[in-house]
């Protein structure tokens, strides 16, 4: 009898899917995915496209405005962010509490490409603007600018490669794939 409720309470609180994101635009994203156990910090700050998938045990900080492009993967216990305090902890000490802007706090938009795949562990700094088609490795972390169809790794993440290269081996044996990917991979 103990195992069948410890089965069926962890049937109630696993983490799980949902399918299907409104937006605070009130646009329902019918394609997009977003597991019960990812954290997201000012959803109405959150412009997120459809075909979207983030998965569990994220933080998903959209306070600073996060912008999230089309078909874009988030994997597992990543962070997001668009502020960040640790800064502003240090120089204020206990006056930092209370303060309406404190010294060294840091708020800016941070804006994740179409096409883009974020690996597990990966955190995002504020302001960050990564490109599309990018892959960010596992154990990365992100600042500043990425190019579109970078592969990025490090912490600081640095260039490594092109997901371009890997593509066009790939699409060499998946010709039938090629019109769908040169629809949002052609030149701008």
């Amino acid at each position: 009898m103990r195992e069948r409720l410890q089965r069926w309470w962890r049937s109630l609180t696993a983490p799980r899917m949902l399918y299907g994101w409104r937006r605070a635009d009130g646009i329902w994203l019918a394609h997009t995915r977003i597991s019960n156990a990812t954290r997201i910090e000012n959803p109405q700050r959150l412009d997120i496209a459809d075909h979207v998938y983030i998965g569990p045990f994220n933080l998903v900080d959209a306070s600073g405005g996060l912008q999230i492009g089309e078909g874009v993967q988030i994997t597992t216990h990543c962070v997001l962010l668009t502020h960040s305090s640790h800064r502003a902890v240090r120089l204020a000490g206990r006056r930092y509490w209370g303060a309406s802007q404190p010294a060294g706090y840091v708020s800016a938009p941070t804006v994740i490409g179409a096409y883009s795949f974020i690996g597990a562990h990966s955190v995002v700094a504020p302001g960050s603007r990564i490109g599309r088609g990018v892959l960010v490795r596992a154990f990365s972390y992100v600042s500043g600018e990425v190019p579109d169809f970078a592969i990025v790794a490090g912490q600081p993440a640095t260039v490594i490669g092109d997901t371009r290269e890997a593509d066009q081996a790939w699409l060499l044996s998946h010709p039938e794939c090629r019109a769908d990917y040169e629809t949002w991979a052609a030149p701008r």
